[in-house]
C-alpha cells in the first residue's frame, strides 16, 4: 500500500483556502499513484476553531466545503479532518473516510482532551463510531489526534479487530522537548498493536500555538520508515508492505473500499530529514509562530522598539527571518538614562540585520509629563511613577507608527520578566504580539548565541549578550536591583509555573527557602497585568494565557 501524509498549514475559518491547499495535496498524491492521502485534525475548518464552534453557521460551512470536496475525489481514497454533526446537534471531532465521490465512512474522536491548551469538551461529544475499512484485503483504523496517545485504547481495540495499518491524523501543539515523548508514545503503540502506525499532524502557527509537523510512519516492530520536515509543510510518502490478510474472518465486518490496485508506480525518491538540536527547533518554532501570526492576520510590517537590550534584539531578528529584513522597522527612543553604549548597540543591530532604524528622543516628551504632574507630585521622591512614565511614552510612539502605517507593533518582553511582574503595563507590554513572550532569560541568551552561530556571523553584538541587563529607566538601574540572578529565577519560574510545586520542592542548597517564596508572591500578584499582555509563542510545557489559568482574586499561600 502506497500512503500519502499531507502535512499542512491551515487557516482558521479559512474554508475556500484550506479545501483548495487540500485539493492541490491529493492531485501531488494522486501523480505519486498513493492508494490513501491522508490530512490532519479538522483540516477543513482549521484547528482549533474554538468558540466558531458554537456558531451553526460555522459548522454548516465546513459540512459544505467538506461534501464539496467529496464530489472531486476519485481515484484516491482521502482523509479528512472536520466537524460533524448528529441529528441532535451533537458536534464531533471527525474524519471523514472518501472514496469515488462519496464518504465511506466516519470516524469520530473518543479521547477528547480537556487540559493545557485543549477545552475540547466544550464542544465536542465523546465519539463511539471507529469503524474499520477494507481496501485489496488489507484492514485499516482511522482514529484522532488523542485517541494515540491512550495505552490500547482506540488503537488497541482497532488492533484486536484486525487493523493491519491504524492511521492517526493529529494537531498537535509544539513545545520543546515534546517531539522525544511523542516518539515514545508512537513507537510504543506501533509495537503494542503489531501494526504499521502512521501519524500525520498539523503545521504552523495559529495564535499563541505552534504545530510543528513532524509526521511519521513506523513499522510494527518500532521501526521508523519515513518522518516528514518539522516547522513546514510538506507530502511524506511511503510504500508500506503490509501483508492481504484480509480473508475469512479478518475484514468480514470492515467498510469495503474498492480502488484498483495501481500498477507501475513511479519510483519514490529516498529522502531523510536532517536531525536538529532543541535550540534550532525552539528558534524554528519562533519563526514560523511570529511569520503565521503577522501574514495570517493581515500584515505586511512590524515594528519594534530597540533598546539596544538583548529582548528587543533577539525579537528584531526573529522577525527578519519571519517576514524579510525589509518588513522590519526598529525605532530607537532614548532618554536621560539611556547609555551611549546601548544607543549604539541597537544602531549596529539595526546595519547589521539590514532593518530600518527610527531614532525619536523620548526627553522632550518626558519633560512635559513631569511638568504636567509636578504640582501634584511635589514634595514626593521619584520612585517607579517616573520610570513607568517612559515606557508608556514610548509605547504611545510606537501605537502612532501603527496606526499611521498599519505596523503591527511586537513586545519585547521575556518569560522571567513577564512572570514577576518586571515590566511595564500600557508601556513595554502594549503591542499586536509578545514574540518571546514564552522565552525565559537564560533562553534568550542561549538563542541570541544561536543566531550568531547559524548565521557564522555576529548579528547581534556581542556587547549586546554579555552586557548586565538594565531598563535604563533610571541612573545606574540594573536587573539584579529587583530580581536574583536569572539562572535561578528561571529555575523557581519552571518549577512553579511549569510543574506546580510547592515552595518547599523547589527550595535547593542554592536556592533559598525566602527567594522562593518572594519570587512566588511576585508572580501571584502580576497575574492582573499578564491577563492584559499581548498573545506570544507557546514554547515552553506550560506558558501563561490559554495554558495556566490562575485567577487574579487570589488569597490562597501554601505557606
Amino acid at each position: 500500500m502506497r500512503i500519502a501524509l499531507a502535512q499542512i498549514n491551515t487557516v482558521v475559518g479559512d474554508f475556500k483556502g484550506n479545501s483548495s491547499k487540500i485539493d492541490w495535496f491529493i492531485k501531488q498524491a494522486q501523480k505519486l499513484k498513493a492508494d490513501i492521502v491522508t490530512f490532519p485534525e479538522l483540516a477543513i475548518c482549521g484547528y482549533p476553531p474554538e468558540d466558531l464552534l458554537l456558531k451553526k453557521h460555522f459548522v454548516e460551512d465546513n459540512l459544505k466545503a467538506l461534501n464539496s470536496l467529496v464530489k472531486k475525489i476519485s481515484s484516491i481514497v482521502v482523509i479528512v479532518g472536520f466537524v460533524d454533526r448528529d441529528k441532535s446537534g451533537h458536534l464531533y471531532n471527525a474524519a471523514a473516510i472518501i472514496s469515488k465521490g462519496k464518504i465511506k465512512g466516519i470516524c469520530h474522536k473518543s479521547r477528547l482532551p480537556n487540559y493545557g491548551v485543549f477545552d475540547e469538551k466544550r464542544y465536542f461529544k465523546t465519539g463511539k463510531k471507529s469503524p474499520l475499512f477494507v481496501m485489496n484485503q488489507i484492514v485499516f483504523g482511522v482514529n484522532i489526534c488523542e485517541d494515540i496517545w491512550e495505552p490500547g485504547g482506540v488503537a488497541g481495540l482497532q488492533a484486536d479487530k484486525g487493523a493491519q495499518l491504524i492511521i492517526n491524523i493529529s494537531a498537535s501543539p509544539y513545545y520543546a522537548g515534546k517531539e522525544s515523548l511523542r516518539k515514545k508514545i508512537l513507537i510504543k503503540q506501533a509495537k503494542e498493536t503489531r501494526t504499521y502506525l502512521c501519524y500525520n499532524n498539523l503545521v504552523g502557527g495559529q495564535d499563541e500555538l505552534v504545530f510543528d509537523g513532524d509526521s511519521v510512519i513506523f513499522d510494527f516492530t518500532g521501526k521508523e520508515i519515513i518522518r516528514g520536515k518539522q516547522f513546514e509543510e510538506d507530502l511524506i510518502v511511503a510504500d508500506l508492505p503490509v501483508k492481504k490478510t484480509a480473508k475469512k474472518n479478518k475484514g468480514k465486518n470492515c467498510i469495503k473500499i474498492s480502488v484498483p490496485e495501481k500498477s507501475k508506480k513511479p519510483v519514490l525518491q529516498q529522502r531523510k530529514v536532517k536531525k536538529s538540536k532543541e535550540i534550532n527547533k525552539i528558534y524554528s518554532a519562533l519563526i514560523l509562530g511570529t511569520h503565521d501570526y503577522i501574514r495570517k492576520n493581515g500584515f505586511q510590517k512590524v515594528v519594534v522598539g530597540l533598546s539596544g537590550g538583548i529582548d528587543s534584539a533577539l525579537t528584531a531578528v526573529i522577525a527578519g527571518d519571519a517576514i524579510g529584513k525589509e518588513n522590519v522597522v526598529g525605532i530607537s527612543m532614548p532618554s536621560r538614562y539611556s547609555s551611549a553604549e546601548t544607543q549604539k548597540d541597537a544602531r549596529i543591530l539595526a546595519k547589521n540585520t539590514g532593518i530600518r532604524l527610527i531614532t525619536i528622543s523620548i526627553e522632550k516628551i518626558f519633560k512635559v509629563y513631569l511638568g504636567a504632574l509636578q504640582k501634584e507630585f511635589s514634595g514626593l521622591k521619584n520612585d517607579v511613577t517616573e520610570e513607568n512614565l517612559q515606557a508608556r511614552i514610548r509605547a504611545n510612539i510606537l501605537m502612532a507608527f501603527s496606526n499611521k502605517f498599519n505596523w503591527l507593533v511586537l513586545t519585547t518582553g521575556n518569560k522571567s520578566e513577564t512572570s514577576v511582574g518586571y515590566c511595564t503595563l500600557y508601556g513595554d507590554m502594549a503591542g499586536g504580539f509578545a514574540v518571546i513572550k514564552d522565552v525565559p532569560k537564560i533562553m534568550v541568551y542561549r538563542l541570541a548565541e544561536f543566531v550568531n552561530e547559524k548565521e557564522n556571523e555576529i548579528l547581534i553584538p556581542e556587547s549586546i549578550i554579555v552586557r548586565e541587563p538594565s531598563a535604563e529607566l533610571r541612573e545606574n538601574q540594573k536587573d539584579r536591583d529587583s530580581l536574583p540572578p536569572y539562572a535561578i529565577l528561571d529555575e523557581i519560574i519552571k518549577g512553579y509555573v511549569e510543574e506546580d510545586k510547592s515552595s518547599q520542592k523547589i527550595t535547593t542548597n542554592k536556592i533559598s527557602i525566602g527567594t522562593v517564596r518572594k519570587i512566588i508572591r511576585m508572580i501571584d500578584k502580576n497575574e492582573y497585568k499578564r491577563r492584559q499582555s499581548s498573545p506570544g509563542i507557546k514554547i515552553t510545557s506550560k506558558a501563561f494565557g490559554k495554558d495556566r489559568r490562575f485567577p487574579i482574586t487570589n488569597k490562597y499561600r501554601e505557606y
